[in-house]
């Protein structure tokens, strides 16, 4: 098979997955309770699968010390992603006020560093930053328990969406590239 086939196959799975990740981008959006619960579930079995790392890798160095700690680090992953997974909306709430916390942090961040680069051309666009990040706090918090049902969806819906734009562009882009060294080519 010549690499100009292979290429053209790998763009074109790439045009595919774009348009896949797309789509599912507006589906989470569209249905941001369902599309919330299944990132609470996907983290509840991310912190079952880190809690039994824990607890092997602490069970692989009890002649070292530090079999306590990792034994209670991992059993309190697991406690914790046993109990998101047991009640997915209380732990879709517990991440979107974690989320809330998060981006007001976030804002404070970018308020003082815009302040200490104010000299600098382009720091009111941190100053701009800090300031939407802390209006999206607050629509959070002020809205939670509530907002729990749209946050995490609609965000990681916004996430999806515009990866899947961004690498149908890159994926037109090189697809574009390949075509002009393809018809610039030699031939043999």
């Amino acid at each position: 098979m010549n690499t100009n086939t292979e290429t053209s196959r790998e763009i074109r799975w790439s045009i595919v997955v774009s348009v896949l990740m797309i789509v599912a981008g507006f589906l989470a959006i569209v249905v941001p309770p369902a599309s919330g619960i299944a990132v609470t579930l996907l983290v509840g079995w991310l912190l079952i699968f880190s809690g039994a790392a824990h607890l092997a890798y602490a069970s692989r160095r009890h002649h070292r010390g530090g079999l306590w700690w990792g034994l209670l680090l991992g059993i309190l992953y697991i406690a914790t992603g046993g109990c998101i997974l047991a009640q997915p909306v209380i732990g879709l709430e517990s991440l979107t006020l974690v989320l809330a916390a998060y981006l007001f942090v976030e804002s404070v961040l970018e308020f003082v560093l815009a302040f200490f680069l104010r000299p600098l051309k382009g720091s009111g666009w941190l100053l701009l930053d800090g300031i939407i990040t802390l209006i999206l706090a607050i629509m959070i918090l002020r809205t939670w328990p509530s907002s729990a049902l749209w946050v995490i969806g609609t965000l990681v819906g916004i996430s999806i969406a515009f990866s899947g734009v961004a690498r149908l562009m890159l994926s037109l882009a090189v697809r574009r590239v390949a075509n002009d060294l393809q018809q610039n080519a030699p031939a043999h």
